[in-house]
C-alpha cells in the first residue's frame, strides 16, 4: 500500500505543473488557486457524506485546520503561482524538491525527532541529481533580481508545504482522516485566497476555453482529491521526511512529459541526474531498521 500511494503520488503531482502553466493568464492565480480547491473541498464533502463518515471535526482540531489551510492550501499555492514568472518551471520544482529536507529539520526542531543518516544521504543525492538536470536553465539569469524574488518565494512555499505535512500528522495522531482535514483546510485555505483576491478588486473570470477547463478539472480532482489524500495518508504511514522525497521525482516525470508536449532534448548530464535521483530515492524510502520503526510512524490511517 505504500509503494502504491507514494507512485500515485509521484505520478500525479509529477504531471500538475503542466496543468498549472495551462492556467496562468486569463484568470488570476489566486482566483484560480481559490476555484480549484472550492471544487475540491465540495467534492471530499459530498463524498464524506455519502459514504456516511465523519463530517465535523472536533474542536481541539480546528486550530491545526486552520493553520493548514493557511500554509498548505493558500501560501504554498500563491508561493509557487507568483514564483513562476520569473523562474522557469524546472527551477521551481528543484527548490520544492528541498522538501524531504525541510521536513526532516522541522521534525528535528518541532518533534524532536532525529534526522535520519538514511534519508539525509537520500535526499542530498536527490538534490545532486535535481541540480544536474535543472542548473543549465540558470544560466544568464544570477543577476535577475526578479529571479532572485522567484527563487525566494519559492523556498517559502516549500517551507509552507512542510508546515503542512507536519499539521497532518498532528492530526492524524488526533484520529482524524486526511479525507476529513483536507476537506475542511482546503474549504479554508481557498476561502482566504478568494476573500483577498475579492478585497483587492480581482476579477472572479472563467476562462471557457477547454485548455483552462481541462487543467482545473485535473488540478481540482485528480491533483488535489486524490494526491492530497494519498500523500497525506503515506504521511501518517511512513512519516513525513520519508513521504516528502517523493517531491524529488517530481521534475523528472516533469520532464518526461516536457519530452513529449514541448519536445524537451535529454543530455547525457541529464541521464546522470536521472540516475542519481533514482537511487537517492530508492536509499530514502528503504525500510528503516526494526527499532527505529516506532519512531518513524506518525499514526496509522485505515
Amino acid at each position: 500500500m505504500n509503494i502504491f500511494l507514494y507512485l500515485l503520488t509521484v505520478v500525479i503531482w509529477g504531471t500538475t505543473w503542466i496543468a498549472i502553466k495551462f492556467q496562468l493568464g486569463v484568470v488570476p492565480a489566486p482566483v484560480s488557486i481559490a476555484y480549484r480547491f472550492w471544487i475540491a473541498a465540495a467534492v471530499l464533502l459530498l463524498f464524506l457524506l455519502a459514504t456516511r463518515r465523519q463530517v465535523w471535526p472536533p474542536r481541539q482540531a480546528w486550530r491545526y485546520l486552520l493553520a493548514q489551510g493557511i500554509a498548505l492550501f493558500c501560501c504554498n499555492f500563491l508561493c509557487f503561482y507568483y514564483a513562476s514568472q520569473w523562474v522557469p518551471s524546472g527551477l521551481v520544482a528543484v527548490v520544492f524538491s528541498t522538501a524531504p529536507i525541510w521536513n526532516a529539520v522541522n521534525l528535528r526542531l518541532f518533534m524532536g525527532r532525529p534526522i535520519r543518516r538514511q534519508v539525509l544521504v537520500g535526499s542530498l543525492l536527490g538534490l545532486s541529481g535535481i541540480a544536474l538536470l535543472f542548473l543549465p536553465q540558470m544560466q544568464g539569469h544570477w543577476n535577475d533580481h526578479g529571479m532572485l524574488l522567484g527563487l525566494g518565494l519559492s523556498l517559502l512555499g516549500t517551507v509552507c508545504f512542510s508546515t503542512g505535512n507536519l499539521l497532518s500528522s498532528r492530526m492524524q495522531a488526533l484520529g482524524l482522516t486526511p479525507l476529513l482535514t483536507n476537506t475542511w483546510a482546503m474549504l479554508i485555505g481557498s476561502t482566504i485566497v478568494g476573500g483577498g483576491a475579492w478585497l483587492l478588486g480581482m476579477p472572479f473570470t472563467l476562462d471557457a476555453s477547454p485548455r483552462y477547463l481541462g487543467a482545473l478539472f485535473y488540478l481540482a480532482i485528480p491533483g488535489s482529491v486524490i494526491a492530497f489524500t494519498a500523500y497525506l495518508v503515506l504521511v501518517g504511514r511512513i512519516g513525513p521526511d520519508r513521504a516528502a522525497y517523493s517531491t524529488v521525482l517530481f521534475p523528472v516525470v516533469a520532464l518526461s512529459v516536457s519530452t513529449v508536449l514541448e519536445g524537451y532534448h535529454w543530455t547525457l548530464p541529464a541521464f546522470g541526474g536521472v540516475a542519481l535521483v533514482l537511487g537517492g530515492n530508492l536509499l530514502a524510502f528503504m525500510k528503516p531498521a526494526a527499532s527505529a520503526a516506532p519512531a518513524i510512524r506518525v499514526s496509522t490511517c485505515r
